[in-house]
């Protein structure tokens, strides 16, 4: 069964930087085609794309974040990650970890195409 546990979600000011980490456990990146994303949703808000990045590295942001955010992997050790610079109060949300078995190329932009997903980690961004 696949598993994807995030961390590294927290209270920072604008201008600041987190770094979010999202573990994968049940099957190996390395041996499975998959795609894999940050989606945010914050309150009151639909849940959003934020960045995905697919086998091949093809990789897809969101318009608000392009620049300022960067989605990497590590196939190794099943990692994905969220690299966030520059933070702006409407950035607060709750960030969620997805990800899809799929093949190469550009990788899935909907909610509804990723059938794996984490419980979540809040980003608040203060002013």
């Amino acid at each position: 069964q696949v598993q994807l546990v995030e961390s590294g979600g927290g209270l920072v000011q604008a201008g600041g930087s987190l770094r979010l980490s999202c573990a994968a456990s049940g099957l190996s990146f390395s041996d499975v085609p998959v795609a894999v994303a940050w989606f945010r949703q914050a309150p009151g808000k639909q849940r959003e794309l934020v960045a995905s990045k697919s086998s091949d590295d093809t990789t897809t942001y969101a318009d608000s974040v392009k620049g300022r955010f960067g989605i990497s992997r590590d196939n190794v050790k099943n990692m994905v990650y969220l690299q966030m610079n520059s933070l702006k109060p409407e950035d607060t949300a709750v960030y969620y970890c997805a990800l899809v078995r799929a093949l190469p190329g550009r990788p899935p932009r909907r909610e509804n195409e990723y059938n794996y997903w984490g419980q979540g980690t809040q980003v608040t961004v203060s002013s």
